[in-house]
């Protein structure tokens, strides 16, 4: 059985988050997609990969309020990466 296109691009952006170029990058955001893509609708999934496309950097800065977020990157889907717990609390 083949996987449909959303599922596809669930796999992508799973890869994609896990592969950053930072260790700090790839846990943070590999966790969050593990956490939560799954559950996110087809435009979900598309405003996610267009975060993706953003810097470690910046991404950091918008998270940690050192810096504004631009209007079209503050969605649902970075509100979500902003209050997302990242330490690993099984530990």
């Amino acid at each position: 059985m083949s996987e449909g296109p959303a599922e596809n691009q669930r796999r992508r952006l799973r890869f994609r988050s896990w592969h950053r170029g930072t260790r700090e990058a790839d846990l943070m955001l590999g966790r969050f997609a593990d956490a939560h893509l799954a559950l996110f609708s087809p435009d979900q999934l598309d405003r996610y990969a267009a975060l993706l496309e953003k810097s470690d950097p910046e991404l950091y800065d918008w998270i940690t309020d050192r810096a504004p977020v631009p209007p079209p990157f503050d969605t649902d889907v970075f509100r979500l990466l902003k209050n997302f717990e990242f330490h690993d609390t099984t530990s």
